[in-house]
């Protein structure tokens, strides 16, 4: 079963420190004002839907609130938003209108659902030449080498009145979960690494840094 980390009546987060959705769903939470509980999700080996707060996916994140339980990062963002007395001006999918910004959505998305299949296969004892596995791993490269040419046009790209987009929050926690679980180095993606070191300078994000839950 989860454990409680700390103690909040109205908002409670299951997931983990070591997952990029999870962390997607934790610096809206801050950038939103919002104090939470959270629980962690000991085992992801474990198939039971109690473990998940009733995920029937039996994936992380999940946001539990006095009107009900939501699954996911997006989902848990956008509920996030509702609730806070002064909402940040956000971007969200939905208002991506040109091809290149909604394309650089979509792929971000891709990535932290082919990385999560990545660990798991790996949590699962797969083999590394596995053919599916060795196609995941050049989806991942493809995309890392496409958001590196196209990210400084693309964020050119988002209103510049915003205090966040969910674009920059996945992409960041994308790009920064990638050699945290050892699954790809990103030291030679330049442009990227310069947008996360940016990024950095909110202390929502450097409160929420990766790390192995106690």
């Amino acid at each position: 079963m989860p454990s409680v980390t700390s103690a909040d009546p109205e908002l409670t987060i299951v997931g983990r420190s070591t997952s990029h959705f999870t962390r997607v769903a934790r610096i809206f939470a801050a950038e939103s004002g919002l104090a939470y509980s959270f629980e962690v999700v000991r085992d992801l080996r474990l198939s039971e839907e109690g473990t998940y707060a009733g995920n029937p996916a039996l994936r992380v994140p999940i946001l539990r609130t006095p009107r009900g339980t939501w699954f996911g990062s997006l989902n848990i963002c956008r509920e996030l938003w509702r609730r806070a007395s002064a909402p940040p001006r956000m971007i969200w999918p939905e208002n991506l209108e040109e091809p290149l910004l909604a394309n650089a959505q979509e792929l971000v998305v891709q990535a932290m659902s082919t990385e999560v299949t990545l660990l798991m296969s790996r949590l699962f004892g797969a083999r590394d030449e596995d053919a599916h596995l060795l196609k995941l791993h050049r989806s991942l490269g493809n995309t890392l080498e496409w958001l590196e040419r196209h990210v400084e046009e693309a964020l050119a790209q988002l209103p510049a009145n915003r205090d966040s987009s969910y674009l920059e929050l996945t992409l960041y926690c994308l790009v920064r979960h990638l050699p945290f679980r050892d699954v790809m180095s990103t030291d030679p993606y330049v442009r990227l690494n310069d947008f996360c070191r940016n990024l950095e300078a909110r202390p929502s994000v450097r409160d929420t840094a990766y790390r192995v839950d106690p």
